[in-house]
């Protein structure tokens, strides 16, 4: 089974509007509102490619108990109750743009956040690989995923980490280290303080950085220029082809759930990656985050191109 740890999780509402009209009144006709989160769009893509997949996390109040019914039956919630109010995130969708409020989310007590690592070590046994998403709620210390990293890897766990800033930095300079990180071109400029390129050789030379050592995986999204990944002393070029693309929204998170899939059924490197990358792009066709259109996965995969660089 793979794992999912979504510690922030939100009330996804989406407001659609032809024009958003500043200092007056918006009405809107109609309102999407879905369990979201990082890991939850990850949850989403694993239950569709039928992989078996558990969801855990903070969940606190109504909104909270909002999450736990829209779900879907075939995914197993085991996520831990805090005392705060789950936080809502807020999309508008005007003119061809997208305006999002984002709420800050409870403060979790040094109690709650004792209690989930307990809860948390429970729950590893039952399972073989961890994606943990998104960004950390307030109250709880900037290596607290570097905490869940190392019970999960000692106890001989996979573990993918997507995350950035401060706790990205703070897991990978840890002495147990995540299986694979996912960061973009800006969020691996943003760990190594220096402006990276999109250029392969700049990108192989970035990469070997002691930095990283000891991180088996390190795959850099580089948008509709595919992406570039190092896995051990190996490195790798994926190549796409140009899709239409309809919400990009959740497909950073598709590609994490490829890459825990991947890892789940111990496939090849190049398999890993297409899957990855695919299942990132069909997120992209589609209006709803963390959805993937099954029917289109063959034709899509037959048209990466992995290349050892």
């Amino acid at each position: 089974m793979i794992l999912t740890v979504t510690m922030n999780p939100s009330i996804d509402i989406s407001y659609p509007l032809d024009v958003l009209q500043l200092d007056t009144v918006n009405r809107v006709a109609e309102v999407s509102k879905t369990a979201g989160g990082k890991g939850l769009n990850v949850t989403r893509v694993l239950s569709e490619i039928k992989d078996p997949v558990a969801a855990t996390g903070l969940l606190g109040g109504r909104t909270g108990q909002f999450i736990l019914d829209h779900l879907g039956e075939e995914i197993e919630e085991r996520f831990f109750e805090i005392a705060g109010d789950t936080r809502n995130c807020i999309a508008i969708l005007h003119e061809g743009k997208q305006t999002e409020i984002l709420e800050k989310g409870p403060t979790i007590s040094e109690k709650e956040g004792q209690g989930f690592l307990q809860h948390y070590r429970h729950l590893i046994d039952q399972v073989e690989v961890v994606a943990i998403s998104g960004s950390l709620p307030a109250g709880l210390p900037v290596d607290y995923y570097a905490s869940l990293v190392k019970i999960a890897r000692e106890a001989g766990k996979a573990v993918v980490l997507d995350c950035s800033g401060a706790s990205l930095e703070a897991a990978i300079q840890a002495a147990v280290k995540p299986t694979v990180i996912k960061p973009n071109n800006e969020e691996l400029s943003q760990l190594l303080g220096k402006e990276v390129s999109k250029n392969v050789e700049d990108l192989k030379e970035v990469l070997q950085d002691t930095l990283f050592d000891g991180v088996e995986w390190v795959i850099v999204s580089l948008g509709a220029n595919g992406a570039f990944a190092k896995h051990g002393d190996d490195f790798y070029k994926v190549d796409i082809p140009k899709i239409d693309v309809v919400n990009p929204v959740g497909s950073g998170d598709s590609t994490v759930a490829g890459i825990a899939s991947g890892l789940y059924h111990h496939e090849s490197d190049a398999d890993l990656l297409k899957k990855a990358n695919v299942l990132g792009m069909l997120n992209a066709q589609e209006a709803q985050t963390g959805h993937v259109n099954m029917g289109h996965y063959d034709a899509l995969y037959q048209q990466l191109i992995v290349k050892e660089v």
